[in-house]
């Protein structure tokens, strides 16, 4: 069983990638509702400036998920990048598919110029926070808030 290298997500791939996303939100107690999910991966599937979604795939089928996003933020002085998502299924976890994974994000954000990296993680997911300090990420001193507004 082979696996592939992060690349970028085709749009064929939209119930794939909605699948591994949808286990990601489980996995964390999440609620979305599939249809807002699925308007998430289409837009960024229809375009990549906004949105970027990379897949590792193993003998073709999709097996990881990095959902990217991307905006100025004033406080870094230009463009950032959010790992929004960084899932893999469970049997492939230990294995190097997701440090592979943010390795390509990472490659993302310093071929578009990128200033920073941001993202967030549980306090209670020891494991990716330890990815996380493997490549260089340090933890913020803030509260992160949220308003819906749909």
């Amino acid at each position: 069983m082979t696996i592939d290298p992060p690349s970028a997500a085709r749009p064929d791939e939209l119930d794939a990638i909605c699948g591994l996303l949808r286990a990601q939100l489980e996995e964390h107690d999440i609620p979305l509702e599939p249809e807002l999910l699925a308007e998430a991966v289409r837009g960024a599937l229809a375009d990549d400036r906004q949105a970027l979604i990379l897949l590792t795939r193993q003998d073709g089928r999709p097996v990881g998920v990095a959902y990217l996003s991307f905006g100025w933020i004033l406080e870094r002085g230009g463009l950032a990048m959010f790992l929004e998502e960084l899932y893999v299924i469970p049997e492939l976890r230990g294995r190097g598919t997701g440090t592979a994974l943010l390795r390509a994000a990472l490659d993302v954000a310093r071929s578009r110029g990128c200033r920073s990296v941001e993202l967030e993680v549980e306090g209670s997911h020891a494991h990716a926070a330890n990815l996380y300090a493997r490549a260089g990420f340090r933890p913020l001193e803030r509260v992160h808030w949220m308003l819906p507004l749909r």
